[in-house]
């Protein structure tokens, strides 16, 4: 029985009506090029969730969801989306605190309500991507089609390249 973050992942999907396969992990090849290696997916198929946060002004954040293959384009794409000057990839202890979830583990499923989520378009056209599952104990094989289903999911053709 899943508890903490990885039950909220589990009911958001549930709720959501998302076709999808949650299954546990060595929390040591959590990190996508790891996992990948050990568990036989490739990298086409993995997203990466990374929380964004501005410098100026500071303390806007936006959870961005690209292609493991590709760069979130954070100094244009990313930067006029959220309408901030200047802007990084969030720390992990930042990451934390925002949505609650490990580096390894960040995904667009079961993040605190007014987070907004950006995801690449390309996500979208895979037939199933794997992404995180709130911690790095966990991964979520999902049809990605959700993320067209999700009212706080912005798909932006361009975000990563």
């Amino acid at each position: 029985m899943r508890t903490g973050i990885e039950a909220a992942v589990v009911a958001t999907l549930e709720g959501l009506g998302a076709d999808f396969e949650a299954f546990d992990i060595d929390p040591d090849f959590a990190d996508t090029a790891a996992f990948c290696a050990r568990y036989g997916f490739t990298l086409e198929e993995s997203a990466n969730a990374i929380l964004v946060a501005s410098k100026q002004p500071p303390g806007v954040y936006s959870l961005c969801l690209a292609l493991a293959t590709t760069r979130l384009d954070v100094n244009h794409v990313v930067r006029d989306l959220m309408g901030v000057r200047k802007l990084s990839f969030a720390p992990s202890d930042v990451t934390r605190e925002v949505t609650g979830m490990e580096i390894g583990g960040v995904t667009p499923f079961g993040v605190p309500a007014g987070l907004p989520i950006h995801v690449d378009a390309a996500v979208t056209r895979l037939p199933r991507c794997i992404v995180g599952g709130g911690s790095r104990a966990m991964k979520v094989k999902v049809d990605p089609e959700v993320f067209t289903r999700m009212p706080e999911v912005k798909v932006v053709e361009g975000l990563a390249g």
